[in-house]
Order: C-alpha cells, then sequence, then structure tokens
C-alpha cells in the first residue's frame, strides 16, 4: 500500500468497532420476535399453551363439509355428516351436485338419494389412480328427472382389498356395471347376487384396466419385402 492511503484516524476506527460490537452482541428486534414465536409455537405442540383444550382439538380435527346448496341434497347432508360435498360444471352440460361417500355409507345414502327423488339409475364405472390413496374410485350417476338434477356419487377404495359394498339391492341395473368393474379392476362388491366376470373369460388372469397390468404383445411375422430390380 502507498503511502499517499488515505486512512481514517484511530478515532473514526474505534468508533466502527465499536458500532460492530453492538450489533454483534445485541439481537435485532426481528430476531426476537423470532425467538418468541418459536418459543410459544413449543408450548402448544407440548401442549402446554394457555389456549390448549382437547374440546378445541376435537372440534378443529372434526370434518367440515360444507352442505350442497341444493334444499333437497342439503337435507340428506344433515343426516351423512361423513359425506364430502362439491359441485361441479362440465364443459359441455349443466353444472351437477357430487358427493364423496365413504364405503360403509354407501348403500344407506343410495337409499335415501333414491326416495329423495333420484330414482333412475344410469351408470356405474371404477377409476384406477395407481399412486392416490385411496387407489380406486367407483362412481356411480344419478338423475332425478323430475326437477331435474343430476348427482354424482364417488365411493374410495383401498389398493390392498378393493371393495365396495352393493347397491344392486337398491338398483337391480347396477348388476352388469358392478361385474365390470370386477372384472376390468377386480373391486369387489360384497353381496352381489353373481359377481363372476363379464367380458373376459372366466379363467382369464389379471384385470386389464388396472394401470399396472402388463401392456403384453403379439408376436408378428413379416415376409420378407420384394425387392425391385
Amino acid at each position: 500500500m502507498s503511502d499517499d492511503t488515505i486512512r481514517p484516524d484511530d478515532a473514526d476506527e474505534k468508533a466502527v468497532a465499536d458500532a460492530i460490537e453492538e450489533t454483534v452482541a445485541e439481537p435485532s428486534s426481528i430476531e426476537e420476535e423470532m425467538l418468541v414465536e418459536a418459543a410459544e409455537i413449543e408450548e402448544l405442540v407440548a401442549g402446554d399453551g394457555p389456549e390448549h383444550d382437547a374440546e378445541s382439538d376435537e372440534a378443529a380435527s372434526a370434518p367440515s363439509h360444507p352442505a350442497p346448496d341444493d334444499e333437497v341434497l342439503a337435507a340428506i347432508a344433515a343426516d351423512f355428516p361423513e359425506v364430502r360435498w362439491e359441485q361441479v360444471v362440465p364443459a359441455l352440460a349443466p353444472a351437477q351436485d357430487e358427493a364423496s361417500v365413504p364405503a360403509e355409507s354407501v348403500v344407506a345414502f343410495v337409499e335415501r338419494v333414491r326416495d329423495a327423488g333420484y330414482t333412475t339409475f344410469v351408470d356405474l364405472c371404477a377409476v384406477d389412480y395407481l399412486r392416490r390413496a385411496p387407489r380406486f374410485e367407483v362412481v356411480t350417476h344419478l338423475v332425478d328427472t323430475e326437477r331435474p338434477a343430476r348427482l354424482r356419487i364417488r365411493v374410495g377404495a383401498e389398493a390392498a382389498d378393493p371393495s365396495v359394498p352393493t347397491i344392486t339391492g337398491v338398483f337391480a341395473g347396477a348388476n352388469f356395471y358392478e361385474r365390470e368393474a370386477y372384472d376390468m379392476f377386480g373391486i369387489d362388491f360384497p353381496g352381489h347376487p353373481d359377481l363372476t366376470r363379464i367380458l373376459m373369460p372366466d379363467d382369464w388372469e389379471g384385470h386389464p384396466l388396472r394401470k399396472d397390468y402388463a401392456v403384453g404383445s403379439v408376436p408378428v411375422q413379416f415376409k420378407g419385402s420384394h425387392k425391385t430390380t
């Protein structure tokens, strides 16, 4: 360094050093706030917080499923609090209500909506989401022709043992649809009067519409191409 370099005097150096020391020694207000928030979170997790209450925890963990706007379905929703409701709007169709129903409630739920006016069974199918839990889903469409209104019912089925109670006792027309879901996806329908394959041979192994089903191949032999001269 050359002699011409301008250096601060000793007093300035000491002032700068003292300012740096104070900054390091005393935490900023933001750091203090972060420490206080962390302590409050630890108290809440440990259950020592002043507002920790078992009843409030139970209420917070209880499912909250908004009732549908439809008056008929809103009355049904009051009796089936475990059902999750949603309104979907297809691109080329009117809006329709959708109910996600636990498997153990589906028969009673279908009976209730039938008695409420959804007397027309349209179809039933299965879906394989593969990497989602639950992996499978059974989807049923019903129609109230008087109002008119359409209802989609979705029931999940776990991958390990996919099973959904049959609704053939409510809608006999679901018989062949459930057999197809069993044949193609391997979903069991306890209570079904004749749960056998409907598309594949009885001795077929596996369920072809499962997403992890082997694609397979058919060997094809090609004749040698004719050469032109």
